[in-house]
């Protein structure tokens, strides 16, 4: 056994692989026996529910590729023939189609528990940045996938989504361009798009990698925001989790199914089953509800190049939310100041999605200018002062306490804020 590594398993094929590569050791070592703090909720199932989600869109996704032409002159009867004549390529459509729309449900929740539990603070702001990437990589594929079928809406959208690089000042043409590949959106725009939008899928699994291992490095957050204390405060991953994990992945799976079995056009733009014609605009051109707060704070701003700003703004924002939030607690449970106004953000964002799904006349646009405001204030302005003026509820003394206790937090329990944050 010389020069082979040394391995506790006793399965004589897992043994021999394991004794010249340990991939089962590790995998043991970070997902099984793994200490995770004791007191998750069902909010930390969603990283888990993401992981399996772009597993899935890959698996589609590749299979729906082996039929789709990128051709804009076949991309929409390619489509039509992957619904009529492949074999259950109406369910891979359905199943990938939707997809898109769960997956962006879950990585929302998930993003949202972060803030909530200010998962984002010190030391995992590194992996707070890299989830950011992800989102930005999401979007990114989203946004090409969403231009494949090749209908009224993609082309247009494309079009419309492509224009903006031109309001960038000197560059602003050439990227523009050479995003189109020519000098309107057509046959070589849909074939850039099909490339980066196999690719990046790829270059999300690495992300999502860096991401895991940096939270296998500092450990994952808790809903009280304190750090364990021993190993009284945590169980190992496997059975504990791997088992909740299991039953929100089974919920999760039932909406899904009911949505791809009864409802699976509940989310495409009735104009995408028009096939794309440059000479003909529909009535109004809206983006997939996932873009929709996004959209409107780019229409919130008559200036095109301040919207183009304002729009990516709102997410580079999140890069430096770590920093933007002052206060030595992390849990929102902790800080009852500041509940309010993550509750308040999260009204914001919906009327926002609620404003880029109309015209921006009237009332919209109004609500879309106040809804904006709000989101930049949220984070420019209340963040660094409230953590500055802001008096946080006692932390508890440790994870294990309050769990076994079975009971609130009482008012003269020891806090030490400072100390655990």
């Amino acid at each position: 056994m010389a020069g082979l590594y040394k391995t506790e398993f006793k399965n004589p094929v897992i043994r021999w692989v394991d004794t010249r590569l340990p991939l089962f050791t590790m995998m043991n070592k970070e997902y099984a026996v793994f200490p995770t703090p004791k007191n998750f909720n069902y909010f930390w199932n969603f990283g888990a529910i993401a992981s399996v989600q772009l597993i899935v869109m890959v698996a589609t996704g590749v299979l729906l590729a082996m039929h789709y032409v990128p051709n804009a002159h076949m991309a929409y009867g390619s489509v039509q023939s992957i619904m009529r004549d492949v074999n259950y390529g109406w369910l891979l459509r359905y199943i990938h189609a939707n997809g898109a729309t769960m997956f962006f449900i879950v990585v929302y929740v998930h993003i949202f528990r972060g803030i909530y539990y200010g998962s984002y603070k010190n030391p995992r702001e590194l992996l707070w940045i890299l989830g950011v990437v992800i989102l930005l990589l999401m979007m990114a594929t989203a946004f090409m996938g969403y231009v494949l079928p090749w209908g009224q809406m993609s082309f247009w959208g494309a079009t419309v989504i492509t224009n903006l690089f031109s309001a960038i000042p000197v560059v602003g043409n050439h990227i523009t361009t050479w995003l189109w590949g020519g000098f309107a959106v057509g046959n070589p725009t849909l074939n850039r798009f099909f490339a980066l939008h196999y690719l990046l899928p790829f270059v999300l699994f690495a992300v999502l990698a860096l991401h895991v291992a940096a939270l296998h490095v500092t450990g994952s957050n808790n809903p009280l925001g304190i750090e364990v204390k021993g190993p009284q405060d945590t169980v190992p991953f496997h059975p504990y989790y791997t088992v909740k994990d299991s039953v929100g992945l089974c919920v999760f799976f039932l909406i899904y199914a009911a949505v791809v079995f009864f409802a699976p056009r509940f989310f495409m733009a009735p104009d995408n089953f028009i096939p794309a014609n440059p000479l003909q605009t529909p009535p109004e051109i809206v983006p997939e509800w996932y873009f929709l707060p996004f959209y409107a704070i780019l229409r919130s701003v008559p200036n095109k190049l301040g919207g183009v700003v304002l729009m990516f703004s709102s997410i580079l924002v999140l890069f430096v939310l770590p920093w933007l939030d002052t206060s030595k607690v992390r849990s929102a449970r902790f800080r009852p100041m500041y509940r309010p106004f993550i509750f308040l953000l999260l009204v914001a964002l919906v009327v926002l999605g609620e404003v880029g799904a109309h015209k921006p006349e009237g009332i919209w646009v109004l609500l879309g200018r106040l809804a904006t405001t709000y989101y930049f204030f949220h984070f420019l302005v209340i963040l660094p002062v409230l953590g500055k003026i802001e008096k946080p509820l006692p932390l508890p003394e440790s994870i294990g306490k309050p769990v076994l206790g079975g009971g609130p937090v009482p008012d003269g329990a020891a806090a030490k804020p400072m100390e655990h944050a």
